[in-house]
């Protein structure tokens, strides 16, 4: 990896396999960044903690299935690393030392943290939840990392990101880039509502098989209005219309007239939809097999990427104590 690149960081919290909102939202534009970023890619385990700290019985199998979706859409190990949040101690220690710079009621007032907590039904958060941002801080920081792609929902932790920098710079020394936000898609889920989700169910799955996406977009919301095939259509609030759109674009721009006119029925379009989805996933399924039968070497990839990571952190926290001036024992 050629260090004179400027570097990116991204990554997911490992709760079981990725989707296709996560394929819209960051899979398919990290393969295309990772030949001119020098990339780092972090599976979350420790946010995973902030939900699941109760059983984390499942974190050690979902760190794998998230590193096996990965190489399967084309993250190129040779090209990014691929790291286990936890097992990189730094980002540990950098997360209490930003601690000390942000008061708990800015956290509280975090307009994401305070969306999730209210869909969770949180009435009382614990440490870890309400400092997530902070630990995400760090992720970003750690690495010093030029480049972050979020989605909108991310963009106060973005800029708590960006003001904790700023007031270390200027606090101690100016050790960290500022980091700037490269703002990602999004895709609804199948029910219409919010994004993508594992947690609301209406989510595809990269891993699913054929017959399943098929079943799977057979429940996808269309225009309520609609009753017959020939019935006049309203593309513009169809979930299937979003998804020609960004899986088709092409066949879209001529749907969108046919389904005003009510010459393609939504059974039809679904069935179109069901298969370039298929063709999409066909080549991630069938790379996705290979690593299910050769677990050691996503193991190795992960332990490469992670080895990595804490030799990148190790020279980013000798410059930050040196900075606070607590580098004792140099």
């Amino acid at each position: 990896m050629n260090t004179l690149k400027k570097r990116i960081l991204t990554g997911d919290r490992p709760t079981g396999k990725l989707h296709l909102g996560h394929y819209v939202g960051s899979l398919k534009n990290r393969v295309k960044l990772q030949h001119d970023y020098d990339t780092f890619i972090l599976i979350a385990d420790v946010q995973a903690l902030t939900t699941n700290w109760e059983d984390p019985t499942q974190l050690g199998r979902d760190v794998r299935e998230v590193a096996k979706d990965y190489l399967a859409v084309g993250i190129d190990p040779k090209e990014a690393n691929i790291f286990v949040q936890s097992m990189v101690p730094q980002i540990a220690e950098l997360t209490v030392f930003y601690s000390m710079m942000v008061s708990v009621n800015v956290l509280r007032h975090n307009p994401t943290i305070k969306t999730e907590a209210a869909q969770k039904g949180y009435t009382d958060m614990t440490y870890g939840f309400l400092g997530y941002p902070v630990s995400q801080t760090a992720d970003i920081t750690f690495c010093n990392a030029d480049l972050v792609p979020v989605g909108k929902d991310q963009m106060p932790h973005m800029e708590l990101t960006r003001k904790l920098v700023r007031r270390f710079n200027d606090l101690y020394a100016p050790v960290f880039h500022e980091p700037e936000a490269l703002i990602q898609g999004l895709l609804i889920g199948l029910d219409g509502n919010t994004k993508m989700s594992k947690s609301l169910d209406n989510a595809i799955y990269l891993s699913d098989p054929a017959d399943e996406v098929m079943r799977k977009v057979r429940t996808a919301v269309t225009d309520p209005a609609r009753i017959r095939k020939d019935d006049p259509g309203h593309p513009d609030i169809c979930t299937v219309f979003a998804y020609q759109k960004e899986f088709a674009p092409e066949f879209a721009c001529e749907l969108e007239g046919a389904c005003k006119a009510g010459q393609i029925g939504c059974v039809e379009c679904k069935k179109r939809l069901a298969a370039t989805l298929n063709a999409l996933l066909d080549p991630i399924r069938e790379k996705r097999a290979y690593y299910d039968e050769h677990i050691d070497e996503v193991e190795d990839i992960l332990k490469a990427g992670t080895l990595k990571a804490r030799e990148v952190g190790a020279e980013t926290l000798a410059k930050v104590r040196d900075a606070m001036k607590i580098n004792y024992f140099k």
